[in-house]
């Protein structure tokens, strides 16, 4: 797994820059739609990943008790 990371990081930040130059607009057009669902999921994983790092124990609410905040709001 660590040699995928260090392939990884090389690949952006070494080649992928590059590769960015010679594309089309057109083509970085697909190529955004292609990678804009990864995009956003990687995102959304890190805000998820940061959040969890900083929660405590009684900072969320169970199902039950956020359907009766909501109803009382």
């Amino acid at each position: 797994m660590k040699f995928l990371k260090i392939r990884l990081q090389r690949l952006i930040a070494h080649q992928l820059p590059h590769v960015i130059e010679q594309v089309s607009d057109d083509n970085l057009e697909y190529v955004w739609r292609v990678l804009q669902s990864l995009y956003y999921d990687l995102y959304m994983l890190r805000a998820i990943q940061e959040s969890k790092r900083g929660l405590q124990p009684g900072d969320t609410l169970t199902r039950e008790e956020a359907l009766q905040f909501l109803h009382f709001q």
